[in-house]
């Protein structure tokens, strides 16, 4: 019978929006990114969905931080308060000691020497003693099912809260990546800023956030797929009375414009640089969409239109990254990490 065990695995996907842990296999943590803290003795009162509901409805004397920003750490100290709060959930159940973690991380691909090491470090003082760092790009694309160790060109676009990765993968390496400071977080101040200039109506951070999902789309005709209207509610800029909008997904595509093509952009870029070998693989086996980003509505279509190579939607977008961290834990030997 086995009582303790001195050591625990956990695959973490630190995602500027959302933070996955898995551990033995299963998701074990879901949870926004955000950190409450006492402004007075930086003492953390939540963390996760606790800090997210506070999140713009503070008082004073607390502060809610969202650590990362563009996919790197922009707050060292929420940071690690942050990772230390989530790693307490997975190890729940008393324990008289606190066991060693192996940790695998999923970092984005453009990150500079800094920002890995940040990482690192937070991991370390949230109690990793093995570190392993894995880009985003290569988990994704092991988190989708795709076998990255053979000598066939594969294709991901991984559209996070802060940054988009693409990288074309081959025999379990990066041959081409570009990694865009752009991705949810971007389109969520578009729909703010939109709403502000075209409907007078002041919009948060969250309520724009929750017209990108139930609104949002890259098509201004999405067919039988087409989303009902969504009701904004809010104070007017000018005369701070109340307002109620109604939204349809036209207006968010047209909002929307201007960093969708930003991202096909870039993905054109990350192909004009792609070996031709490689280029004929991914035109044969298409390109795969991870990350919240690709869950907007008409987006697969749109690339696909436009690029001409068939665009795939990961079964588990949210999660690719996070399941695929956690293969590669689980075989630290086969994949190549960032010492």
């Amino acid at each position: 019978m086995k009582w303790f065990s001195f050591n625990k695995e956990i695959a973490m996907d630190l995602g500027t929006a959302n933070t996955i842990i898995i551990c033995d296999g299963k998701v074990v943590v879901d949870e926004p990114s955000v950190v409450a803290l006492d402004r007075r003795s930086e003492r953390m009162i939540a963390v996760g969905e606790k800090a997210k509901m506070m999140y713009e409805k503070t008082n004073p004397d607390i502060q809610t931080i969202r650590p990362l920003r563009d996919g790197v750490i922009a707050d060292f100290n929420a940071c690690e308060q942050m990772m230390r709060g989530l790693i307490k959930m997975v190890h729940t159940g008393s324990h008289l000691f606190t066991p060693s973690l192996k940790m695998v991380i999923g970092v984005p691909s453009g990150s500079t020497e800094v920002e890995l090491r940040a990482v690192r470090d937070s991991a370390e003082h949230a109690g990793g003693r093995e570190v392993y760092l894995i880009y985003e790009p290569m988990a994704a694309a092991i988190g989708v099912g795709l076998d990255v160790l053979a000598p066939e060109g594969n294709m991901v676009v991984d559209i996070g809260g802060g940054s988009t990765e693409i990288a074309v993968i081959s025999l379990g390496g990066i041959v081409a990546d570009k990694s865009l400071r752009i991705a949810g977080d971007e389109l969520t101040q578009d729909i703010q800023e939109y709403m502000s200039r075209q409907h007078n109506v002041k919009v948060s951070e969250r309520m724009a956030e929750r017209i990108k999902i139930n609104v949002g789309a890259a098509l201004t005709d999405l067919g039988d797929e087409a989303p009902e209207d969504y009701v904004v509610h809010g104070p007017n800029k000018i005369t701070s009375m109340p307002m109620e909008v109604h939204v349809c997904y036209q207006e968010i595509a047209h909002c929307l414009e201007k960093t969708v093509a930003k991202i096909e952009t870039a993905i054109l870029s990350a192909l004009e640089v792609t070996p031709p070998e490689l280029y004929a693989d991914i035109v044969k086996n298409g390109i795969y969409l991870t990350g919240g980003g690709a869950l907007l509505r008409g987006l697969a279509k749109r690339l696909t239109d436009k690029i001409n190579i068939q665009f795939h939607v990961a079964d588990d977008p949210l999660h690719s990254v996070a399941r695929g961290t956690g293969v590669a834990l689980k075989n630290i030997h086969n994949f190549a990490f960032l010492m």
